[in-house]
C-alpha cells in the first residue's frame, strides 16, 4: 500500500517585470515568457507613458521604450494584448500618476476583446504616495492625485470587483533608503490616507469592506532575510489590527494582508554580477517561506540588472527560480514553519512597536499627504539611505565583491558583446511616426469631443475613469490626456529631502573637505557644483545622496530636483556659474541627453565647464561619452562618495586651469 501524495497549496503568481521598445516588442516578450511558464503578466512602461507625454514631446525626448513599453493610444495597447486573451490574464501594471489612463485602455482593449469586466484579474500600482517619496513619476499635487486614485478604486469596487485597483508600494521605499520599520509605517500610512479618503464617499459597511479587501501591497525583501521575513509577518498583524480597529472592518478575509513582491534590485552589484543571483535566490525565501505571510505575486529581478536592461535569457533564468523553489522543493507542503518560534516573535513586535511611533508622528502631521508635502517622510529617507552607503563606504555593511572580496577572477557570463539588451535609436522615430499616423487617421472632431468632456469631469469632480474610457476609445493620446489634467490640476514639484545646510561630521570626510576648500581658495570662490537631473528620470536617491555628500564636503551645491530639460539645466549653469556639471541618468538615455547638455553648453560659450554623468551607463556607452567630451562616468561600481568628491574638485582645478 503506497503512502498517498503529500496535499500541496498552490503557488505563488510568477511574474517577470517587462516592457521595452515597442508594444510589438513587448508583445512578443509576453508571449515567449507566457510560454515558458509564467502564470501572471507584470508591465512596465516607458517614462513618457508614466508621466502623461506622448513620445513626441520635448521631455520625452531620449527616453522612449528604455525603461519600458511606450503606449501612447488605443492602438499600442491592442498591440500589446495582441494574441493574449486579456479575460485570462492576470495583468499587473507599474503605473501610477496616469494609472487612471492606462486603466482605460486596458479597458477599451478588453471591450474590444469581448472580455467581461467583471472577470478581469489584475492590479495596477495607483500609490502616488511613494511616487513623491522615491519614485518621481508624480504630475499633479497630491490632492488631486489622491483623487484620481479614489476615483479608480470606486470604479473598480463596481465594474471590476476582481482587479486589484491599487498596489500600495513599498518596494521604492526601501530602494530609497527606508529602513524596515519606515517601509512598514510610510506603507500603512499611504493605505490608511485612501482608506480615509474612501470613507468619505458614503459607502455601505459591505462596500467598504469590500474596497478594504481589494487592497493589496507591493513590497520589497533585501538581504537580511530573517528581519525581511519578520517584516512580512508584522505587515500581515498591522494590517488586520488597523482595519479591525481603525475602520471597523468585521469580516476576516476582507482584512488578510495580500501582496506581491520584487525583491531588492538597489541591492544588486555591477562588480561580480554573478553574485546577483544568490543574492536574489536568497531574498525571495523571505516572502515565501512563511505560509502565513507569504506572497500573493513574486518577480525576480535579472542578475544583470546592475549593468542594464536585461535579455530575455536573464528573465527567463529568474523565472526558473521561482519555478525550482515552488515545484521541485516540499515547500508547499507545511504549514506555517516559523509559527512559536521566540526570536521570531520578538522581532515582530520590535517592528510592530517601531512602525506604530512611527505612523503616530505621520497621524500628527495630518496623515501621508501632510507629511509628503511637509517633507517629513522624504527628508527621513534620505537621511536614512545617507546611513545605509555611509556604513557600506566605511566597511560597517559588508558587500562581497563591492568593499570586501574584491578580488576574483573575470566573470565568463560578462564577456564579449550582448551582455545586456539594447534599445535601438531608431525605437524613438518610429513611435513618433506611429503616433502622428495615429492622429492623422483618428476621427479629431470625436476626440476633441472626448477630450472636452474630461475637462467637465475634471472640473465638475466626477468620477473620472468612464470619460477616460470614452476618451481611450475616441483615440485621445496619453500627452493629450495628460495635458488635459495638467490644465486642471496643475504640476507638482515634491520637496528634495537634501538639507541646505552641510552635516558637521568628521572622519574620513575631513580630508576630501581640506581638498574643497583647497581648490576654493585657489578659484577664488567656493567651488559650484550643479546637479541634474535631465529628462523623465524620477529615481532621484542617486542624486541627492550625490547633493549631500557635496554640500557636507564644502561645495556650494544648486540641486532643485527631477525633471529638468537639458536647457534648463544648461541655463541654470550659466545663471548659477558653475564650476561643474553632474547629470544622474538612470532610465538609459544617458548619451542622448547628455550629448544634448554638451550641444547647448558649447552654444552658451560653456564648453570649458566640465560635464559629470553618472548613472546605470554600459562600458561602451562609457567610452562614447568620454569621446564626447564628457570629464568623468560614474557608475555604481563607484559606491565611495569621498572618492567621487575629491575627483570633483581636481576636474574643477583642471578646468579653472586651463581657462588661465
Amino acid at each position: 500500500m503506497t503512502e498517498s501524495a503529500p496535499r500541496h497549496d498552490k503557488p505563488w503568481l510568477f511574474r517577470t517585470y517587462a516592457g521595452h521598445s515597442t508594444a510589438k516588442e513587448s508583445n512578443l516578450l509576453y508571449r515567449s515568457n507566457l510560454a515558458k511558464g509564467q502564470t501572471g503578466l507584470s508591465i512596465a512602461f516607458d517614462l513618457p507613458t508614466q508621466t502623461g507625454y506622448d513620445s513626441d514631446h520635448i521631455l520625452s525626448r531620449g527616453e522612449v521604450g528604455k525603461v519600458g513599453v511606450p503606449v501612447s493610444h488605443l492602438g499600442d495597447m491592442r498591440t500589446l494584448f495582441d494574441g493574449i486573451p486579456i479575460a485570462d490574464m492576470n495583468t499587473s501594471m507599474t503605473i501610477n500618476a496616469t494609472a487612471v489612463w492606462l486603466f482605460a485602455l486596458y479597458i477599451a482593449a478588453a471591450d474590444e476583446q469581448g472580455a467581461p469586466r467583471g472577470k478581469l484579474q489584475g492590479t495596477t500600482q495607483n500609490d502616488i504616495i511613494k511616487e513623491y517619496l522615491s519614485r518621481g513619476s508624480y504630475v499633479f499635487p497630491p490632492a488631486q492625485s489622491l483623487r484620481l486614485t479614489q476615483d479608480l478604486i470606486l470604479f473598480t469596487t463596481k465594474e471590476c470587483p476582481k482587479f486589484n485597483p491599487m498596489n500600495v508600494c513599498s518596494y521604492h521605499l526601501q530602494e530609497a533608503g527606508a529602513t524596515p520599520a519606515q517601509e512598514l509605517a510610510y506603507a500603512l500610512a499611504t493605505a490608511c490616507a485612501i482608506l480615509d479618503g474612501v470613507k468619505t464617499a458614503g459607502l455601505s459597511e459591505k462596500d467598504f469592506a469590500e474596497v478594504v479587501g481589494r487592497i493589496s501591497f507591493f513590497v520589497n525583501a533585501g538581504m537580511r532575510f530573517v528581519t525581511e521575513l519578520c517584516k512580512m509577518r508584522a505587515f500581515v498583524e498591522l494590517w488586520d489590527e488597523i482595519t479591525r480597529d481603525r475602520y471597523g472592518v468585521t469580516d476576516e478575509k476582507s482584512r488578510r494582508f495580500r501582496y506581491g513582491v520584487q525583491v531588492n534590485s538597489l541591492g544588486l552589484t555591477e562588480q561580480q554580477p554573478e553574485n546577483n543571483v544568490y543574492r536574489i535566490l536568497i531574498e525571495s525565501l523571505a516572502v515565501v517561506l512563511s505560509k502565513n505571510a507569504r506572497a500573493r505575486a513574486v518577480q525576480l529581478p535579472a542578475w544583470n540588472e546592475a549593468l542594464g536592461l536585461p535579455r530575455p535569457f536573464d528573465q527567463q533564468w529568474s523565472l526558473r527560480m521561482q519555478q525550482i523553489m515552488a515545484y521541485e522543493t516540499d515547500l508547499l507542503e507545511y504549514g506555517d514553519i516559523f509559527d512559536g518560534n521566540p526570536a521570531i516573535a520578538k522581532k515582530v513586535a520590535a517592528l510592530k512597536e517601531e512602525a506604530v511611533a512611527e505612523l503616530k508622528k505621520i497621524d500628527e502631521l495630518g496623515g501621508a499627504a501632510a507629511a509628503v508635502e511637509a517633507g517629513y517622510m522624504k527628508s527621513k529617507l534620505v537621511e536614512s539611505n545617507t546611513a545605509r552607503l555611509e556604513a557600506i563606504e566605511a566597511g560597517e555593511q559588508i558587500v562581497v565583491g563591492v568593499n570586501k572580496f574584491t578580488e576574483g577572477e573575470p566573470s565568463p557570463l560578462t564577456a564579449g558583446d550582448n551582455q545586456i539588451m539594447v534599445v535601438p535609436e531608431h525605437v524613438e522615430a518610429e513611435q513618433i511616426a506611429r503616433l502622428n499616423a495615429w492622429r492623422a487617421q483618428r476621427d479629431a472632431k470625436a476626440a476633441q469631443a472626448a477630450l472636452d468632456e474630461l475637462v467637465r469631469a475634471a472640473k465638475e469632480g466626477r468620477n473620472m475613469v468612464e470619460p477616460s474610457i470614452a476618451a481611450a476609445k475616441a483615440g485621445v493620446t496619453t500627452g493629450e490626456w495628460g495635458a488635459v489634467l495638467r490644465g486642471v490640476f496643475g504640476e507638482y514639484r515634491a520637496p528634495t529631502g537634501v538639507s541646505s545646510t552641510a552635516r558637521q561630521v568628521g572622519g574620513q570626510l575631513d580630508a576630501v573637505r581640506e581638498e574643497v576648500q583647497r581648490v576654493s581658495t585657489k578659484i577664488g570662490q567656493r567651488a559650484k557644483f550643479l546637479v541634474g537631473k535631465p529628462g523623465l528620470d524620477g529615481h532621484s536617491n542617486g542624486a541627492e545622496q550625490i547633493a549631500v555628500r557635496a554640500r557636507d564636503a564644502g561645495f556650494e551645491v544648486i540641486y532643485a530636483g527631477i525633471r529638468s530639460t537639458p536647457a534648463e539645466l544648461v541655463e541654470t549653469a550659466q545663471k548659477e556659474g558653475a564650476h561643474c556639471v553632474g547629470l544622474s541618468i538612470l532610465s538609459g538615455s544617458h548619451v542622448t541627453l547628455a550629448h544634448e547638455v554638451l550641444r547647448l553648453m558649447k552654444e552658451k560659450g560653456l564648453s570649458e565647464v566640465p560635464l559629470v554623468v553618472g548613472g546605470i551607463i554600459p562600458p561602451a556607452d562609457e567610452k562614447l561619452l568620454r569621446e564626447n567630451g564628457v570629464a568623468a562616468v560614474y557608475t555604481p561600481k563607484n559606491y565611495d562618495l569621498n572618492a567621487i568628491m575629491t575627483d570633483l574638485a581636481q576636474i574643477i582645478e583642471k578646468s579653472v586651469e586651463g581657462r588661465a
